[in-house]
């Protein structure tokens, strides 16, 4: 059986101790499209290492980045083809800003393990600390296998988060580069669908699509910016859910809506007749 509930929720996927720097983070930043006005003192704060800041979506990477090779979805009680498998939902909540350059441990878990009938469901929790073991962020990630479900697990919430029924505050449209895959996989991803045709067709794209992980990134960029004017010592935490694909070159246009210490958006692509990109995403700011 390829997923087996009863063996993979709450298993313990280990340690693992990891290091990044300065370089690293500038790395990030620009595979997100950081630096496109070079002139811009906001955008040198995220592709210049005098006064540097960093994104808390790093989290999401600061573990790989010395990882190259393709990932597997190989877990206890989890053993899935990775031509099957799309992100579904991506969380990090950062305990304080993330520094510049550090080292830490990292400890993993299954969370959960849900049936959705024609797929499955797996969820991913990962808590970070220094190595003085103070809290750095929490991240839980959602996978989607498709063509998994059927094992006779539970089918799990609904958590999905309406927005606003008003207008948007702010509409804000961000390019991704042609080449934006290409960068961002040299983050650690090196998943083929992100950077080889063929494979992406065999997984039924019509060419190799963004990580979501780009997407989502790029996405708490643009809400940081518009909201909290690029400082991300504000943003507390960024949580989404990946609601369609992205073709490299295309432009995300994100609406966002603020309710005090919470700020909602929805991103769409402009380019597919506004086809969904993320959905319930939250940026939640940071208490003094």
């Amino acid at each position: 059986m390829p997923i087996d509930p009863a063996v993979a929720i709450g298993a313990d996927l280990g340690e693992v101790t990891f290091a990044w720097t300065a370089s690293d983070v500038l790395l990030y930043h620009l595979a997100l499209g950081a630096g496109a006005d070079p002139a811009d003192e906001a955008e040198l704060r995220y592709a210049y290492e005098r006064d540097l800041q960093v994104l808390p979506t790093f989290a999401t990477v600061a573990a790989n980045l010395r990882v190259f090779e393709p990932p597997a979805v190989s877990f206890p009680g989890v053993e899935v083809d990775l031509a099957k498998v799309l992100h579904g939902k991506q969380e990090v909540l950062a305990h304080r800003p993330l520094p510049v350059e550090g080292k830490a441990v990292a400890r993993s878990r299954i969370a959960d393990v849900f049936d959705k009938g024609k797929a499955a469901v797996i969820v991913q929790e990962t808590e970070v600390a220094d190595t003085e073991g103070t809290p750095l962020w929490t991240a839980r990630s959602t996978i989607f296998a498709r063509g998994e479900g059927g094992f006779g697990g539970e089918r799990g919430p609904s958590d999905r988060r309406e927005p606003p029924s008003r207008e948007p505050d702010l509409v804000v449209d961000t390019p991704t580069l042609p080449q934006q895959a290409l960068l961002y996989r040299l983050c650690g991803d090196r998943n083929p669908l992100h950077a080889d045709p063929e494979f992406a067709r065999a997984a039924g794209f019509d060419a190799p699509i963004l990580h979501g992980l780009c997407t989502y990134g790029m996405v708490a960029k643009t809400v940081v910016g518009a909201v909290l004017g690029g400082n991300t010592a504000l943003a507390g935490g960024f949580a989404a859910k990946f609601a369609g694909v992205v073709f490299p070159g295309e432009t995300l246009r994100t609406r966002i809506w603020r309710d005090g210490d919470t700020v909602t958006s929805t991103t769409t692509c402009p380019h597919r007749d506004d086809a969904p990109v993320l959905t319930d995403a939250v940026l939640t700011i940071a208490q003094p």
